[in-house]
């Protein structure tokens, strides 16, 4: 046959394959989203009821298309839950595991903000922008904190697909410059694909008085003295079900339910806690001993495990003193108080959904930890977990005074670090430790009795939070897009787990991973495992410099919980991981490795965006509320004069907030109290300094003013307050030590009233603290020095 013949058969041939394609194609081109609405000719009929109407253009998910649910709990290591040989009940997650899979070999990123972006993204988490937690961005790439526009997430391509989508609980996904009134508005979770979103911003919350948002309008508190926000996020949740499915039954939904719990503080109603009381007398070490061989009777971990060694800063529980042994005991049962909350909040959701009749044909994922568990609360725990972001120790002697009020209002606590080691059994380290499994392996399992054949099965191929993405689209029939909202798209780096639902024997298919937190990383590649531990949790500056890091070496097809290094019998497999870790690194923008952890909290001290950059001075009046940490004047570290503009009415006694920032934990005010202004700074809840005036004010038009002079000579020093009212100087005290780094994750800066939790006790919070005269203006000044990093 001649060339040009063969050519027209082929030719022919394709045209016919090309014309059945096009005819089984069912729906619209889902690889560009949002899916275009048709255009329609113009009409050339006079009188509508001669046309005939073109049917109406809707984006609809594919038929069948799953529910989808992603519970992600915080702060929560390996052996978090009793269904992983833990010692805390959960039975929501154990039974929703035994109707489905639970993986033992499932992995996040070591620390919040980067596990959250890269679970919704699909993406690594430098690829996110999302080096670490957003208060600790750079302006590195890699580390912004700033998630770009061509990594959007499953929520958006979901909703672009025909799905409702909400948010309840955490989000710790928006650059810390950007959550403001001021914006942008593009990282927040109405702009990251979720319709709803009803939580807090932050990387955690008190959740007795949490600074919580509905969409973008900040939520006031009800005044309740019962208000917890874990009741309050999940009845917002149920609610949400509800309504979607009465009023669009057919379309399927996503929800994101990611709690504050059980990241610190530990806040749970008593009631809870009373449940424990007594259970943890036998400590840590005996814990772990006890979670291990659970473990291997429920076929958790391998038969022979090991019990890899505690950090050698973990102390043996019998060599405690009989005070520390009961603080520390009434921590854990705090913390095991919270989870066992969550996880019936949890089931609450769950039930909801089982109440519309879609259990069948919702696809859950039970992600209990974005993390290890959380040793940060050092050695000894912590009343105010404000005292680790600022480098103070707190003493069990002064712990002791709240041991009865732990958990409650009066608290914002942690617990001591030996209680992480033991809920991350069998490892050795906990969250932050991105190079060891303790610090990224946590429990999952899956749920979907339509397209989950297997009841309470394992599966332990190796998989990563970047793998629930692709997963996610899978179960619903939908292609990754290419293009979202005009902008091209970097491609996944996850990979579907939906090979393993139904074949436990399934070959791995996610075979190469790297991890990098703070300077701790590691390489893994088919079974193989080299990481080095550069810091931990507890310490302030890195162990040696990062090229000076001593690497090791495991196999984790025979060696689960690591204790068996290979460094020095294999060098030449831990030089092709390490190499092959550079590699990863460049790839996904994590070079260069930035270990730094406290400074880089204090926009200062690193190079970031911040909103006040430049600013030496910021003039407010009231209902100018709700102003966080990091888009506020920072005022740390240097001398400062606040300069409030005040009325008060004719027959009237002056009272209330003028201006606060802050709260219990850690804050300071200018207020009026019956009548005579004052000056407050709360060191962290452990000290009060008071400079206050002895006369009151008169009515009408005042102008008081407070001048702090900073001594200078480091972070955190004190320094000298002055009291002015109009010109006249009425006091003068000492403030022996001021907070260098951070006074609250979420409590805010507020003209005229004091939100959440009180600077000033004896004024109280929200409408008991509001101001009863007017506030024409306020102004902060700061003198910009550049404080010392000593």
């Amino acid at each position: 046959m001649k060339r040009n013949a063969l050519n027209t058969t082929i030719g022919v041939a394709l045209s016919a394959v090309c014309a059945a394609s096009a005819s089984a194609q069912t729906g619209p081109d889902r690889t560009t989203l949002p899916i275009p609405e048709p255009r329609y000719p113009n009409s050339t009929v006079l009188d509508v009821r001669s046309a005939t109407p073109p049917e109406r253009f809707q984006v609809k998910a594919p038929a069948g298309a799953p529910n989808v649910i992603i519970v992600l709990i915080d702060d929560l290591g390996f052996a978090g839950t009793s269904a992983y040989g833990g010692p805390i009940s959960t039975p929501t997650f154990d039974r929703l595991a035994g109707q489905g899979l639970i993986y033992n070999n499932f992995h996040t990123t070591a620390v919040s903000s980067p596990t959250r972006s890269a679970l919704k993204s699909g993406r690594n988490h430098h690829v996110n922008n999302m080096g670490a937690i957003i208060e600790t961005g750079t302006a590195f790439p890699g580390n912004t904190g700033q998630i770009p526009n061509e990594v959007a997430p499953v929520a958006e391509m979901l909703r672009l697909n025909g799905y409702s989508t909400a948010a309840f609980g955490k989000w710790h996904e928006t650059a810390a410059w950007e959550a403001s009134v001021s914006g942008p508005f593009d990282r927040w979770p109405t702009r990251q694909g979720f319709d709803k979103f009803y939580g807090f911003l932050g990387g955690e919350t008190n959740q007795w008085a949490p600074f919580i948002y509905d969409g973008t309008h900040q939520v006031e508190l009800p005044d309740d003295p019962n208000y917890h926000f874990l009741t309050d996020m999940t009845d917002q949740a149920v609610a949400w079900v509800k309504y979607q499915k009465a009023l669009t039954p057919d379309r399927p939904f996503l929800i994101y339910y990611a709690p504050g719990a059980v990241h610190a503080p530990h806040h749970v109603p008593k009631f809870w806690i009373d449940r424990w009381k007594g259970k943890f007398d036998q400590g840590w070490d005996k814990m772990r001993e006890e979670i291990l061989a659970r473990q291997i009777k429920l076929g958790i971990v391998p038969e022979g495990t090991k019990l890899a060694p505690k950090p050698e800063a973990i102390p043996d529980w019998e060599t405690l003193s009989a005070d520390q042994k009961r603080l520390f005991a009434r921590q854990f049962e705090v913390f095991a108080a919270f989870l066992e909350m969550t996880d019936q909040e949890v089931g609450r959701l769950l039930q909801a959904v089982k109440d519309t009749g879609q259990g069948d044909n919702t696809l859950v994922f039970l992600v209990y930890g974005d993390n290890g568990t959380s040793a940060e609360g050092g050695a000894n725990g912590m009343f105010s977990e404000m005292t680790y972001f600022n480098s103070v120790e707190e003493t069990v002697p002064d712990m002791l005074k709240f041991i009865d009020k732990w958990g409650g209002p009066e608290t914002y606590p942690h617990m001591a670090a030996g209680w992480a080691v033991a809920l991350d059994t069998p490892y050795q380290w906990t969250k932050q430790v991105a190079s060891d499994h303790g610090g990224t392996k946590v429990g999952m399992a899956v749920y979907w009795p339509k397209g989950i054949k297997g009841k309470g099965e394992l599966r332990t191929q190796f998989h990563h939070v970047i793998d629930v993405a692709p997963t996610i689209l899978e179960a619903a029939g939908l292609p990754e897009p290419k293009v979202v909202n005009g902008v091209k798209q970097r491609p996944m780096d996850g990979v579907s787990m939906i090979y393993s639902f139904n074949d436990a024997k399934a070959k791995d298919r996610h075979v190469t991973q790297y991890f990098e937190m703070f300077g701790n990383r590691a390489m893994y590649h088919e079974g193989w495992f080299a990481r080095t531990i550069h810091r931990a949790p507890w310490e302030q500056t890195p162990r040696r410099p990062l090229a000076e890091d001593i690497w090791e070496l495991y196999d984790t097809s025979d060696d689960f919980s690591l204790v068996n290094d290979l460094a020095a019998r294999n060098p030449q497999k831990l030089a092709e991981l390490q190499a092959l870790f550079l590699k990863e690194a460049e790839k996904n923008r994590a070079l260069p490795i930035d270990d730094r952890v406290f400074e880089r909290v204090n926009a200062e001290l690193v190079s970031r965006p911040d909103l006040m950059a430049g600013r030496t001075s910021i003039t407010l009046a009231e209902g100018m509320t709700g102003m966080t940490e990091n888009v506020f004047l920072n005022i740390k570290n240097k001398s400062k004069s606040i300069t409030a503009e005040i009325e008060v009415q004719e027959g009237k006694t002056a009272n209330g907030i003028i201006f606060a920032q802050g709260g219990r934990f850690g804050g300071w005010a200018l207020y009026v109290k019956d009548g005579t202004p004052a000056y407050d700074y709360n060191f962290l809840g452990l000290q009060r300094f008071t400079v206050a005036a002895t006369e009151k004010l008169k009515p009408g038009k005042s102008t008081i003013k407070f001048e702090f002079g900073y001594d200078g000579g480091g972070l955190g020093k004190g320094g000298t307050g002055t009291l002015f009212v109009n010109d006249k100087k009425v006091s003068e005290g000492r403030i022996e030590r001021t907070q260098p780094m951070i006074f609250s994750a979420d409590e805010t800066a507020d003209v005229g009233i004091d939100l959440a939790t009180p600077v000033v006790e004896a004024i109280g919070a929200e409408a008991r603290s509001r101001f009863t005269g007017r506030i024409p203006s306020v102004t902060v000044s700061v003198h910009q020095e550049t404080p010392s990093k000593e």
